[in-house]
């Protein structure tokens, strides 16, 4: 019998969550507990964080005998192209979800898969609240010890914006990254390389920026430019 898939986008349009670029690690899934008073988190110097990376896998997996995949296109292909960011079962990934402001930008970020990176752009359109599938005993997600009296967990809706004009490995980011390490760079510290487990991270402006800026950026003999990956395809 052919395996159950879960289309991520059933009760409500449903975005799935899972790890990052090849674990496994508690992926998108954040806590539903009292949606704090969502203060816009800060950096150690002192600069609020308005941009996001959130990771998820566009290629097939079984878990429990549910695919789990859920990419760009799946995204893409729901009702109005909005979906819940569900499945977040990593407490400091629940807790960035839970500061996330309607209207904010996050880059969707393909995981665990062949080639992980960066593959388009979507928006936050609806602010932290509970995620129902923690309480789902047939869904992967599913918390025993979440209570729907105190849950545990939480998620965010986003809706499709558009692709990037082509699509940004991790590979090359790693390469800009490395650069920016050891000559100082906006990407030196990106949660993607210091915090590679979390499924959902923010960026420093300094990092939404460089993908966001219309001057190319020399980095180490390679050059970079952000306007032409940025910008794209609105379909």
């Amino acid at each position: 019998m052919a395996p159950k898939t879960r289309a991520r986008a059933s009760k409500r349009p449903a975005g799935s969550g899972k790890d990052e670029d090849g674990d496994t690690a508690g992926g998108k899934r954040k806590a539903a507990a009292p949606v704090e008073s969502a203060k816009t988190p800060q950096g150690s110097d002192g600069a609020q964080f308005c941009h996001w990376l959130m990771k998820s896998e566009p290629e097939s997996r079984l878990e429990n005998g549910i695919d789990v995949k859920f990419g760009i296109e799946e995204l893409k292909a729901l009702p109005d192209q909005t979906g819940c960011w569900d499945g977040v079962r990593n407490y400091q990934a629940r807790n960035f979800m839970r500061q996330m402001k309607n209207g904010q930008l996050a880059f969707f970020y393909h995981s665990n898969c062949k080639e992980p990176g960066i593959a388009g752009i979507m928006k936050i359109v609806k602010e932290a609240y509970v995620d129902h599938t923690q309480f789902d005993k047939k869904d992967v997600h599913f918390d025993a010890n979440s209570k729907p009296d105190n849950p545990k967990w939480s998620m965010v809706d986003v809706q499709y914006q558009r692709m990037l004009k082509r699509f940004l490995p991790l590979s090359e980011l790693k390469k800009y990254q490395q650069h920016h390490g050891s000559k100082g760079g906006p990407l030196k510290d990106m949660a993607l390389f210091t915090r590679a487990r979390l499924s959902v991270q923010p960026l420093t402006p300094g990092e939404w920026s460089l993908f966001g800026t219309s001057v190319g950026v020399s980095v180490g003999g390679l050059v970079l430019n952000p306007r032409s990956l940025f910008l794209c395809r609105r379909v």
